[in-house]
């Protein structure tokens, strides 16, 4: 099974993954996050995108100019492309906005979320193009982790930047606000189905094994859902319940989020009539249906 955290893990600021693709860390390490948020400078020309923003930490901007010099012949940053809402990919938006000077920021919309970063955002669809030298990134809508999620295909090395969708290490919560646990799944096979040679993940390294990984991640899930149809059945009727249970080697303080995903799990049951809930004593139990 997928370890599911991040906890360890560590990884260089500034990393070249290909000729076209330099990865600058958000600067914001943890158990989440990894070694922190991957955002990406794409293409090989003067200006280049920029694909997610990490969430503003003072020294990202100095870093990402960094990486620009060292890494890009000096290129500068043209258009912004925003997998999601997420603070740790769009909230250092600003702070790059106001260094490099006004850019295109690209992003599906999410009405009553975006606007609390306060920018301008151009809206972006699912199969939209963006395009620059050495760069044509194809949007692909994949909900569940976030309902404004997109992925970004890069046709030229047949490569997606999956942000929170697939991780370089550990595995995706699905949370309560926006997240959908049948979605995910569909989005992973989405996901399968398109023509991969590597995967550029919004956290943790470079997947040199896209199906592979993408599979065993489908193969979690399902095994994740076993695991809770059981504990169902041994009687347990509490989210908490069912975390203690199933994520005992997991870190206490990912048990929040564990739930988070727990619940995904069961709401998905419920949809599938294959688990009901009721409330007594105002909580919240579930049950086999």
């Amino acid at each position: 099974m997928i370890r599911d955290s991040m906890f360890g893990s560590s990884a260089e600021d500034i990393e070249r993954w290909s000729e076209r693709v330099v990865v600058v860390r958000g600067l914001n390490p943890g158990p989440f996050t990894g070694p922190g948020t991957n955002t990406y400078v794409v293409g090989t020309g003067e200006r280049r995108f920029l694909i997610d923003t990490g969430q503003g930490q003072p020294g990202y901007v100095p870093l990402l100019e960094q990486a620009l010099a060292r890494e890009c012949g000096g290129a500068q940053i043209g258009e912004i492309a925003i997998t999601h809402v997420h603070p740790d990919h769009l909230g250092g938006a600003r702070s790059v906005l106001e260094h490099f000077g006004a850019r295109t920021v690209h992003k599906l919309p999410w009405p009553g979320k975006d606007e609390r970063f306060g920018i301008e955002l151009q809206p972006l669809a699912a199969g939209d193009r963006l395009r620059a030298e050495g760069a044509t990134l194809r949007a692909i809508h994949c909900p569940g982790h976030a309902q404004d999620h997109l992925c970004f295909y890069l046709e030229e090395e047949r490569a997606l930047f999956t942000g929170d969708v697939v991780l370089g290490a550990g595995t995706t919560v699905i949370p309560l606000d926006g997240g959908d646990m049948r979605l995910y799944m569909q989005s992973l096979e989405q996901i399968l189905e398109l023509d991969l040679a590597r995967i550029y993940p919004g956290h943790g390294p470079c997947i040199e094994d896209p199906h592979t990984r993408v599979k065993a991640y489908l193969a979690h899930r399902r095994q994740r859902e076993a695991q809770i149809v059981d504990a169902l059945g041994r009687g347990l009727h509490s989210v908490e319940g069912i975390v203690e249970s199933l994520y005992a080697d997991t870190p206490r303080a990912l048990h929040a989020a564990a739930g988070q995903s727990v619940l995904s799990h069961l709401l998905k049951l419920e949809h599938e009539a294959r688990a009901r809930r009721s409330v007594e004593a105002g909580e919240t139990r579930w049950s086999p249906s």
